[in-house]
């Protein structure tokens, strides 16, 4: 809500990576009730990208516990985003998770989250400081390790870089189509790619959008999505 208006919105930094960074042309799906038909959606992109947000994934998706009081839900957006999701995957589109995506690709998909990752024994706290600036926000957090011979090892060619972290949502069991390309150093995992998709599907927990073009990781993330979109769009 913006006001006593209701609002469909998305960062300039998602809009930015897409056209720049994949070199393709962003365009906002809105969350409706009922939903836009993803019939309708897929029959005129070449790709999805689903960003991520301040609310949370709806844990009675998963079989989770009812969220606190104060952490924001968008069921809305849940109604759009699964079957979105495995329509999506099942044809073939290409598909890039960030943060929420990430989450969203894992419950789609039969998944589990946990809702506070940082009271996980032996997790790290991998939200981020709201008090700091953006910068430091959005600054290096931690390390991932990288998967030997995932989908992300290719497009990365790094073994383990540094990522931001600003999420207290995070995978507890993996989806069974799904593998994990990259853990962070306390186990949690950070990317997830589907090696029996019919097109490429990644997902990371954190955000490669934010100033893309400074990373070598980012840029080459945002790349790859592009060249599958063309090569969907071209019927590669």
């Amino acid at each position: 809500m913006v006001g006593k208006h209701p609002f469909h919105m998305v960062g300039e930094k998602y809009i930015l990576a897409v056209r720049d960074g994949a070199g393709a042309i962003p365009l906002l799906i809105p969350v409706l009730e009922p939903p836009i038909s993803m019939h309708d959606v897929l029959a005129n992109v070449h790709g999805l990208l689903f960003t991520g947000a301040l609310s949370n994934v709806s844990p009675k998706l998963y079989g989770g516990s009812a969220p606190r009081e104060g952490v924001l839900q968008d069921e809305h957006r849940d109604t759009t985003t699964m079957p979105l999701l495995e329509a999506a995957v099942e044809k073939g589109i290409p598909v890039l998770g960030l943060c929420r995506g990430f989450q969203e690709m894992n419950v789609a998909f039969g998944g589990t989250l946990h809702q506070h990752v940082q009271e996980v024994p032996g997790r790290l706290d991998h939200r981020e400081d709201t008090s700091a600036s953006l910068e430091t926000q959005y600054g290096p957090a931690h390390t991932v390790n990288v998967e030997p011979g995932g989908l992300l090892a290719r497009i990365a060619s790094a073994r383990s870089f540094e990522v931001n972290s600003l999420h207290s949502q995070g995978i507890d069991r993996l989806a069974p189509p799904l593998v994990a390309d990259a853990v962070a150093p306390d186990g949690q995992i950070e990317a997830v790619s589907m090696p029996g998709a019919k097109g490429f599907v990644l997902g990371v927990q954190w955000h490669p959008e934010w100033r893309w073009s400074e990373s070598p990781v980012s840029r080459a993330i945002f790349s790859a999505f592009g060249n599958a979109v063309r090569n969907y769009r071209d019927g590669a």
